[in-house]
């Protein structure tokens, strides 16, 4: 019997799947006709949604970025938070808790797939960095920043952050790393105009962050 499923449910399968292959067979491994098979649909039915894997592989990587823009957009409005609370709270909400999303980031990170890495590095930063900028003037207001550049700060932070520290992309040692962290705290307190010793929590933030 055919199994009818409205459009949002049917495409939120397709992604379910998709992710899941993506994680047991890697990106590479994972055909169009392994999403149909594992669901039972045909051909034109995922095509009604998507255009080819890669437009798939888009689509998971955005969900997943957009579930930390919700969080992040959740943490930024609640009254009850300092805006230091606020900032480590949404930089840590981007920490995948499931082991499946940990090995969604191992996949980002196949040479085959750097194309996709550099999409999500990329639409992290465009829809973070409205988010984080909002905390930044709440920040300027209360007279705890001093900077005239709120987003382009938020920009070259979250760029710095989300490159220089993804260790799918450098491999360094960890002396390298704690001199790095320490220099991203001057850089960040400086260019936010923050008082000296403020961003001090920045190096548990990227204690605790994933790898990559």
């Amino acid at each position: 019997m055919r199994i009818t499923k409205e459009p949002e449910e049917r495409r939120n399968e397709i992604l379910d799947t998709a992710e899941k292959l993506f994680y047991t067979k890697g990106y590479a491994g994972t055909t169009v006709n392994d999403i149909l098979q594992e669901i039972g649909i045909a051909k034109g039915t995922f095509y009604y949604y998507f255009k080819s894997k890669e437009e798939v592989m888009d689509a998971v990587v955005m969900r997943f970025i957009e579930a930390g823009v919700t969080s992040a957009k959740q943490i930024a409005g609640n009254p009850d938070l300092t805006v230091h609370e606020k900032l480590l709270s949404i930089i840590m909400a981007q920490k995948p808790d499931e082991t499946l999303k940990e090995h969604m980031i191992e996949q980002f990170h196949q040479p085959d797939n750097a194309q996709i890495h550099q999409k999500s590095l990329a639409q992290t930063i465009l829809h973070l960095t409205p988010v984080l900028t909002e905390v930044i003037e709440q920040g300027i207001r209360e007279k705890l920043f001093h900077t005239p550049y709120p987003k382009e700060s938020v920009e070259f932070l979250l760029t710095t952050s989300e490159f220089l520290f993804d260790e799918g992309i450098f491999h360094w040692q960890p002396e390298e790393i704690t001199q790095k962290i320490g220099a991203f705290i001057y850089i960040m307190e400086t260019m936010l105009g923050a008082d000296k010793g403020s961003f001090s929590y920045v190096a548990q933030m990227f204690a605790q962050r994933p790898k990559g």
